[in-house]
Order: C-alpha cells, then structure tokens, then sequence
C-alpha cells in the first residue's frame, strides 16, 4: 500500500530515476538483468524503462553471472545500513530493522480493527497461522471484547 503522503516524493524520485535510465540508454549501458527464458524471449526487455529498478544503485557493476556490466538495484544491506543510521539519528534506542517496519504495519492494522483475513492478504502470507502470529503482539483489545462486569 502506497501512502498518498508519498505520492508526490515517489513521483520526484521516479523522474530522478528516469534521467539516470536514460543516461544509461545514451551510453548503451547494458539492462537489467532478467531470468533465461525471459531474457530469450524479449531480448531488448532489459533496456526497456518498465523493466529498470525503482531503486536503482548509483554504480555500475560487473554482474557475476555473465561479467556484464550494468546497473543494479540499490542492495538490502544498503537499505538496511541507512535504516539503522536513521534510527540511531531518531534517538529511539530501541533495536530494529527494516522488517520491524512490516510487523509494525500488521500490528498497528490489527490494534485498528481490521480483520485478521485482510492482514494477511496484505502481508501476503500463505498460511494464517503465519499472520496470528500478530495477535499475540497486539498491545490493545483487538477483538474488542468486554467484561461482563462492563456491559451494561
């Protein structure tokens, strides 16, 4: 789910990204990488702007599995490196890492009200056993189930 708040700073981004694509097209940088058979099949599809990475690394590199040289996509460890300086830069002292912000998100849903089907559609598990995981987390009344003593 893409916030609304980052809409308009998505759009700059791309538009960044789309000047660095096309300077790689200009200088007939190779494409992105993609799977044999796919590959085979639409052999210009790598250089084409649907198929280049949203976030895409401000290098080149030679890719190890054909030593061509193209651009990649910014690597986890990177993404993970300036989670961990922004969190630091917070002042929150608590440890966490770019995947704590996804059972935030499942957290934060349920102590909302949505239902636990919904949830795990969004988190794209497979079993919903994996997403009652969450239900244990949940600091607030999820069900919003009373006491008897309460109900009037």
């Amino acid at each position: 789910m893409l916030p609304e708040v980052l809409k308009d700073d998505l759009i700059r981004h791309m538009a960044e990204v789309r000047s660095l694509y096309d300077q790689d097209r200009g200088d007939d940088i190779n494409g992105v990488w993609l799977p044999g058979a796919l590959e085979k099949k639409y052999p210009r599809a790598g250089k084409e702007w649907g198929w280049f990475w949203l976030f895409p690394s401000k290098s080149l590199a030679v890719d190890p599995r054909n030593l061509t040289v193209r651009r990649h996509h910014v690597h986890p460890a990177s993404i993970q490196k300036a989670f961990k300086a922004a969190l630091g830069k917070s002042g929150i002292a608590k440890q966490a890492s770019v995947h704590t912000l996804r059972h935030s998100f499942a957290t934060h849903l349920l102590e909302k009200g949505y239902d636990i089907r919904t949830i795990q559609e969004l988190l794209g598990h497979q079993n919903l056993q994996t997403t009652m995981i969450y239900t244990h987390v949940a600091k607030k009344n999820i069900l919003g189930v009373k006491s008897p003593l309460d109900v009037v």
